[in-house]
């Protein structure tokens, strides 16, 4: 273990920064002919895919006639294909009383997905109008409805910024839906879309702002009034209680780590009954790699690598917001991994929660060193029916899998076709690697339980080798693994994805969760 942290400066006080407000979203029921969208700057109908010609959707007929244009020749001269994702603008007049400018929008085949890129496309075409209308979610069914508020609402996000930069969306700016729109279908949208935007909002503010006890911070504040329990266990405990892979990550920052422990408890006949999850994060504010450091490119992103634990939180908020009949417990695991006198060293031997052991070999794995601490707990005081992390956690995912996919491990079928069906519907991709027992080997270690990573040459399997280094640590129990470093960031803006922090996992494990309380 490594000797406790050289005090070190105070961190100085930071301005706080400003943050992106979404669109309000309203339901207009009627048909186009009748809705009054005065003083709205866009209207997007949808079109989609025909044998010979573009085939109009809902509101698209309506629109042709309010702005008095052969629709159908339009979207032929514009070279419109219908393909899900795509945004033409026409070149319309503008009739007294009618929207300014007119969107087709394509659906493709009009499933959730294609939709949800509509809604994106939507967004992204009007830019920083003002009032938006669109018949795109007009019957299309909850799961429909849900895709288009997530699409529009996510590709209109803005990090947050100090005052410059992007502008903020205009104040009062409204997403008008028109037509048959269930509105419990857009209230469940908007909340998804809303604990997307907690998740980026958190990872993509600066490490300068953010460290374990701005963290537990933000975490006592998302949560407040919704009944959720909250407990902090600061380094002191943390001691006391055997925490070794949070204490030796966080020993070479002057911020001390944490483990913060969220209860959400269904009420009244939902608690009856109700399968117990317990969700872990990692939630590591800085990494530096340590004394093994990174090279300057590979730190200049790390501001993210806390993902995992803002996913849990933000779940953890809108299920309780949304009263879902699931108890779940989230675990954020939150440290700093500095570089300094005091940092942890290769050669180490880690004693973790619960006795087991790691022979350090690799400071800038330390994503698995507080996940087992956070696991570990998780299994010997918590007894959850089913138990899931999610980490930013190792540089071969994106390898693997690129930036669409996070590798997701599970200990049986069922629970990863559960979580296949909930990244489906979410629009968040996975793609199952396997667990190898045999690669067990490749961690084993002379002076420890195992080591942190493999040292063979040449080895491989970097993902899998993390998964199989957390599996231990879960007792035995139901346990699935998300690792989200390729999606968890992203270098472009594609569809309701945005550049940087993403967010992702948020809305999967809501779907999952939503899938279990049915």
């Amino acid at each position: 273990m490594s000797t406790p942290p050289v005090p070190g400066p105070v961190r100085a006080a930071q301005p706080e920064l400003r943050r992106w407000s979404p669109p309000a979203v309203q339901v207009l029921p009627g048909p186009l002919t009748a809705a009054d969208l005065t003083g709205c700057d866009v209207l997007g109908v949808p079109v989609a895919p025909g044998e010979e010609a573009v085939q109009p959707r809902p509101g698209a007929a309506d629109a042709a006639v309010r702005y008095g244009v052969d629709l159908a020749a339009l979207c032929a001269a514009e070279e419109v294909s219908g393909e899900a994702g795509r945004a033409t603008r026409l070149p319309v007049p503008a009739p007294q009383g009618s929207p300014r400018r007119l969107l087709v929008l394509g659906v493709g085949d009009s499933s959730p997905q294609a939709l949800r890129r509509a809604g994106a496309a939507l967004a992204r075409a009007a830019g920083p109008a003002g009032d938006v209308a669109t018949t795109l979610a007009d019957g299309a069914g909850a799961d429909g409805v849900r895709a288009v508020v997530e699409g529009f609402l996510l590709a209109s996000y803005t990090p947050p910024t100090a005052g410059r930069g992007t502008p903020a969306e205009p104040a009062g700016r409204r997403l008008l839906l028109v037509g048959d729109v269930p509105t419990a279908a857009v209230a469940r949208g908007e909340a998804l879309a809303a604990a997307t935007v907690l998740a980026r909002d958190l990872a993509a503010t600066p490490s300068n702002v953010k460290d374990p006890a701005w963290l537990v911070a933000q975490a006592r504040a998302a949560v407040a009034g919704h009944g959720v329990g909250v407990t902090v266990r600061e380094e002191a405990q943390l001691r006391r209680d055997g925490f070794g892979g949070l204490l030796a990550v966080g020993a070479g920052s002057p911020s001390p780590p944490a483990l913060v422990e969220l209860r959400h408890r269904p009420r009244g006949r939902a608690a009856a009954g109700a399968p117990h999850v317990v969700l872990a994060g990692k939630g590591i504010t800085y990494d530096t790699g340590g004394l093994a450091l990174k090279p300057r490119e590979s730190m200049v992103s790390m501001k993210t690598d806390m993902t995992g634990a803002a996913v849990v939180l933000a779940v953890v908020a809108t299920a309780a917001r949304l009263q879902l009949p699931v108890r779940v417990t989230g675990l954020l695991a939150l440290a700093e991994n500095a570089f300094g006198g005091s940092s942890y060293r290769p050669g180490d031997v880690v004693h973790h929660h619960g006795g087991r052991t790691t022979e350090v070999n690799n400071t800038d794995a330390e994503g698995r060193l507080v996940l087992g601490d956070a696991l570990a707990h998780a299994h010997a005081a918590l007894d959850p029916d089913v138990l899931v992390d999610v980490a930013t956690l190792t540089g071969a995912a994106p390898l693997a899998l690129g930036k669409r996919h996070a590798a997701l491990f599970a200990t049986d079928d069922d629970l990863a076709a559960q979580l296949a069906a909930a990244a489906q519907a979410s629009g968040e991709r996975v793609w199952r690697l396997p667990l190898v027992p045999e690669y067990a080997e490749l961690l084993r270690s002379d002076v420890a339980d195992s080591r942190q990573v493999a040292t063979a040459p040449g080895s491989g399997a970097g993902t899998i080798l993390a998964a199989q280094f957390l599996q231990p640590f879960t007792g035995g129990r139901r346990w699935a693994h998300l690792d989200i470093a390729g999606p968890g960031r992203s270098d472009a803006a594609e569809h309701e994805v945005n550049r940087g922090a993403t967010g992702f996992g948020a809305r999967l494990l809501l779907r999952w969760l939503e899938s279990l309380a049915a």
